[in-house]
């Protein structure tokens, strides 16, 4: 797919305020890694990166379960005065791609403010606690995204799910529950991709009963759902067209089929540049499959 043909919609219910800064850790994320200047090692913040705020700031005595690099800092430092002065996260958002010199479209679910909150038995934690601070340890017993009623796509996304031009959908293999749902959340983008008239596909975040990565797996166990590629299948069913489930689960393959759901077998766990190459070619190519069946 040429760079300038993709458009991304990012999470951002993962957003959250930090010593009065908007960090947007998702999108930053994507940022540094469209523009070739992520930490590949970490997988967050940016490549060769200098720590020298983190040191000061634990010198002083703050928080430091929460790191941004020195660079990291700056564009967090940037947003923040940038959306005070009235500019949208969208806006600032495509600046960026526009200074870092990237085709493709990033595009925040949302310009409104939406946050992911586990309830636990700790009480409800927000996303970073839970996640980074708390490193997912407390058993989670419901999702919840707080604003979400009163969000709305924001126009540019609108006008990509209604104006009757994509050509597919793909919902990557990220947590449902932590990093797709809250897109999902946001009123009107649910119904959009159901009548966007494209092929919506989906690749499984499990592979044989253990997630890919992150804690996927340990919620799904916590909220009584079993692990598996058919649980990812009936949890997407009625908006997805087909999922891509790794060769592992072939026998699973006849249970999703028959929950009205394509299904396309591959090896999908990502070990390398080539395989993340692979899996992309394979999706769009199964996406291109399914679309003479859903227009």
């Amino acid at each position: 797919v040429p760079p300038e043909e993709l458009a991304v919609v990012v999470n951002t219910g993962d957003d959250f305020e930090h010593f009065g800064l908007h960090v947007s850790p998702d999108l930053d994320t994507l940022l540094y890694t469209l523009a070739g200047i992520n930490n590949p090692t970490t997988g967050w913040g940016r490549d060769a990166d200098t720590w020298s705020f983190m040191e000061a700031l634990e010198e002083i005595g703050g928080a430091t379960w929460f790191r941004l690099g020195d660079k990291d800092l700056a564009l967090n430092v940037l947003r923040t005065h940038t959306l005070r002065s009235g500019t949208t996260l969208s806006k600032f958002t495509a600046d960026m791609t526009k200074r870092w010199g990237i085709a493709s479209r990033i595009i925040p679910m949302s310009n409104e403010t939406v946050r992911t909150v586990i309830e636990t038995e700790l009480g409800p934690l927000d996303f970073q606690d839970y996640f980074v601070r708390r490193r997912c340890e407390p058993v989670a017993q419901s999702i919840q995204f707080r604003g979400a009623s009163d969000a709305a796509p924001g126009a540019e996304l609108q006008e990509i799910m209604t104006g009757g031009s994509l050509a597919a959908v793909i919902i990557c293999p990220s947590n449902p529950y932590l990093s797709i749902d809250p897109i999902l959340s946001v009123p009107g983008i649910r119904d959009a991709l159901r009548r966007c008239g494209a092929p919506v596909v989906a690749v499984s975040p499990v592979v044989s009963g253990d997630s890919l990565k992150g804690p996927t797996a340990k919620i799904m166990n916590e909220l009584g759902i079993i692990c598996s590629a058919t649980a990812i299948a009936q949890h997407y069913r009625g908006l997805i067209n087909g999922l891509l489930i790794d060769t592992d689960d072939a026998s699973l393959e006849a249970d999703i089929a028959n929950l009205g759901i394509a299904v396309k077998l591959s090896n999908i766990v990502m070990r390398s540049a080539e395989d993340r190459c692979t899996l992309a070619k394979t999706v769009v190519q199964f996406a291109g499959e399914l679309g003479c069946r859903v227009k």
